[in-house]
């Protein structure tokens, strides 16, 4: 990503966050390809839907921010040409599956079953095919869009188009989802009861 001074954050963003539908039931994620679409089925609704800045999650052409939420990981399931699927990093802790055609990122599955999330897996909500996913609610790794080409004296105008958006912007995850990873590990460790 080039910084080219226009403030695209993201499609789903740029234009107003628009409300999901209530009950939305799932969908179809379509990857970009022409011809011999991944297709992967998502049985209910998205959760924790936000925009992300981490330099791992795809971004669609000229976007800031990826948006980003989980499904329980038995509520997915590849439907079509699972065989163009390949795993992005191996070594990353969210094993990204994504199109080797058009290279978009399908879903990301934790394999550790250790890993607070484990269970969850990541989509990119703007690939249903249908519309009324749940709405982005914040923001998350923000400042790490520095690192993939964005000059840090745009930082403030991007957390401001953020807060405008009704997106708070965190540097790390939101204060829910941390506390459902310290809770996590507290029990493990003994700390709280499980």
């Amino acid at each position: 990503m080039s910084d080219t001074g226009e403030l695209h954050l993201h499609p789903l963003l740029d234009h107003g966050i628009k409300a999901g539908a209530p009950g939305f039931a799932g969908g179809t994620l379509a990857c970009r390809c022409e011809r011999d679409q991944v297709t992967v089925r998502v049985e209910g609704d998205v959760a924790h839907n936000h925009a992300c800045g981490c330099t791992k999650c795809w971004k669609p052409e000229g976007a800031i921010f990826s948006v980003v939420a989980v499904v329980p990981r038995n509520k997915l399931k590849v439907l079509a040409h699972a065989e163009k699927l390949e795993v992005v990093d191996p070594a990353a802790t969210i094993q990204r599956h994504a199109c080797r055609g058009c290279g978009v990122h399908m879903f990301g599955r934790i394999e550790n079953q250790a890993h607070p999330f484990y269970g969850l897996d990541f989509i990119h909500p703007e690939l249903f095919r249908e519309h009324g996913a749940a709405a982005p609610e914040f923001a998350a790794f923000v400042s790490s869009v520095i690192e993939s080409g964005v000059r840090p004296d745009r930082m403030p105008a991007i957390r401001g188009r953020l807060k405008q958006l009704g997106l708070e912007p965190y540097d790390c995850l939101s204060p829910p989802l941390m506390d459902a990873i310290s809770a996590h590990v507290a029990k493990r460790a003994g700390v709280l009861a499980a």
